[in-house]
């Protein structure tokens, strides 16, 4: 693992060094970016603007983007400080990369341990690239959570809004906060199938990611019993 930061040689990133273990080191954030084939960006707003546009060339590289471009308006409720999404403007500078939004909707110490809020959450996932959509996928499941299909990148304006009421339970001082989870329901997919109330295909129909399975197979709909 190499982190990357403007200061490699600060007392900060030692300390960092020091609760990883061995088989880490701290680079610039180019000579981080260059040095893996995934790259994860958790750099804030507005900073990211600066620090995603001089990673030097992410060709074929997988960038995780789990940064939230949000501050507060005027009334302490967090707004979207761009148009479209983070995932999107880095994707648009660097066009060869295969941008992923994840990880970006959940607190660290429920990375760090899932079983502090009972077990796993959902961890959204979009993307316009399959494969790397289902490696962060498998990801995911290797570190105890649950993930889910987010649809292609543009989805990633929905996941930062899911970012902003996250911390709604926090700005209003409450004493219990939440963490999203998405759980699974046959309602709709048992009563109607998808052909009969889904008026045109979605264009990436054929090419949806298969996610690594952590809460068992689906059931059968009770007239397939």
């Amino acid at each position: 693992m190499v982190y990357g930061s403007r200061n490699p040689d600060s007392d900060k990133a030692r300390a960092l060094l020091e609760r990883t273990g061995a088989n880490a080191r701290v680079a610039t954030q180019k000579e981080a970016a260059q040095a893996g084939d995934i790259v994860v960006t958790v750099v804030p707003w507005p900073a990211m603007e600066t620090a995603a546009q001089n990673l030097g060339s992410l060709d074929g590289k997988i960038i995780i983007d789990s940064s939230m471009p949000s501050d507060a308006g005027e009334d302490g409720y967090y707004i979207s400080l761009v148009e479209t999404s983070s995932a999107q403007m880095i994707q648009a500078w660097n066009p060869g990369a295969r941008v992923v939004k994840a990880f970006a909707a959940l607190a660290s110490y429920v990375i760090d341990d899932p079983d502090v809020v009972g077990g796993p959450v959902t961890v959204p996932i979009a993307s316009d690239d399959r494969a790397a959509k289902e490696e962060v996928g498998r990801i995911v499941a290797a570190m105890g959570l649950d993930s889910v299909d987010g649809g292609p990148l543009r989805m990633s304006r929905e996941i930062e809004a899911l970012q902003r009421l996250y911390m709604v339970p926090l700005l209003q001082g409450r004493r219990a906060a939440w963490e999203i989870y998405n759980r699974r329901s046959y309602f709709w997919e048992c009563l109607w199938p998808a052909e009969s109330w889904v008026e045109k295909p979605l264009i990436d129909a054929g090419n949806l990611a298969e996610l690594p399975e952590t809460q068992g197979p689906p059931k059968e709909c009770p007239g397939d019993q």
